[in-house]
């Protein structure tokens, strides 16, 4: 343990398929124990293991709980998060990356950093680049707070609330659907959840329509992943026969290839007429009784209620919705304390 603490101090997260399992169980198991303390104790029972610290967050793009949770998880551990934009800094004016990084290296203990979507025009490649470009400069942790092709945080909440639910995971099975929604969508999530729930020997299905593959790289990382652990991996174009049995759903639309790489400026009305053939792609009730008994609807959100999932299986209790999203606040701040812990 104590050999995963010191070799976790100063170390970047920008997917978990780049930790090893044991670093990925003590985060989770941190993140368990933290919401344990605060839900029993209160904030006065969580240890200030960030006191005085400052993480700095970089979002070139928004969001509803990534921001909130990440200032929460530092306010919990008694440090400070400060948020910027762009149009806050000079990065906007042609500023290089490198000396924002350099610099916020001796003003903090930490830097996080938010850019996809629409922010680099969906094409696929450039957050991420970015992401790295800061962490390759940086001495002090970089944590990738969603880029187009990962949300690490996001998939260590959503497998911890998994594992809440079936603690013997192993053998359960785990269904990412293709959702229909108006509203285009990066890979991020999705390719994240593959990994890691592949990672840790969940049964994994993909359904999605023809066409809407994944990056390839994820992929053989996934299928080396399932080979690893025994657990089965499986795509499919029939999102009612990928449920059959399944112990959780998430239903999400996502960008096609052809989508991220032309960009969204090119290709987002295509696109869009694209997904109107596929409007039944969504959670019902009908579609839960093909599920297991014990089944959920979980989702990273926001979700498009009517589109990905009907108003009656979101505020249904088999939605476990609210506590994927309290359980990201933990595992944000398990890993911050993880990674910023040592660092001064």
């Amino acid at each position: 343990m104590k050999h995963l603490l010191a070799d976790l101090t100063g170390k970047d997260l920008i997917t978990t398929q780049e930790w090893s399992v044991e670093e990925l169980r003590l985060a989770i198991e941190l993140a368990k124990d933290l919401k344990r303390r605060y839900i029993f104790y209160g904030v006065e029972g969580i240890p200030k293991l960030l006191e005085r610290k400052t993480f700095f967050m970089l979002f070139f793009a928004p969001s509803t709980r990534t921001r909130s949770a990440f200032e929460a998880a530092m306010t919990l551990l008694g440090g400070h998060a400060q948020y910027l934009e762009p149009r806050m800094t000079r990065a906007g004016e042609g500023e290089a990356y490198k000396d924002i990084a350099k610099m916020y290296e001796r003003y903090g203990h930490g830097i996080g950093i938010r850019i996809l979507d629409k922010a680099i025009d969906y094409v696929y490649g450039r957050g991420n680049a970015i992401v790295r470009e800061f962490a390759r400069w940086a001495k002090v942790p970089v944590i990738n707070m969603a880029d187009d092709a990962f949300h690490p945080t996001q998939g260590l909440a959503d497998f911890m609330t998994f594992e809440e639910l079936f603690p013997n995971y192993k053998g359960k099975k785990y269904v990412i659907m293709w959702a229909y929604s108006p509203e285009i969508r990066g890979w991020c999530s999705i390719q994240e959840d593959l990994l890691i729930f592949t990672r840790m020997g969940v049964d994994v299905t993909v359904a999605a329509p023809p066409g809407f593959k994944l990056d390839p790289k994820v992929i053989e990382w996934a299928k080396q992943n399932a080979e690893a652990t025994g657990a089965e991996l499986r795509f499919t174009n029939d999102f009612r026969e990928a449920v059959e049995g399944a112990h959780a759903v998430f239903p999400r639309n996502w960008a096609s290839p052809t989508l991220v790489q032309l960009g969204y400026s090119k290709f987002a009305e295509e696109e869009r007429r694209i997904y109107e053939k596929y409007r039944d792609w969504k959670v019902t009730m009908d579609l839960f009784d093909r599920m297991d008994k014990s089944a959920v609807l979980m989702h990273v959100m926001p979700i498009f209620r009517g589109y990905e999932a009907d108003d009656e299986v979101v505020d249904s209790p088999r939605s476990v919705l609210y506590e994927q999203a309290e359980n990201g606040l933990y595992t944000k701040a398990a890993v911050l304390a993880l990674t910023m812990g040592g660092v001064r």
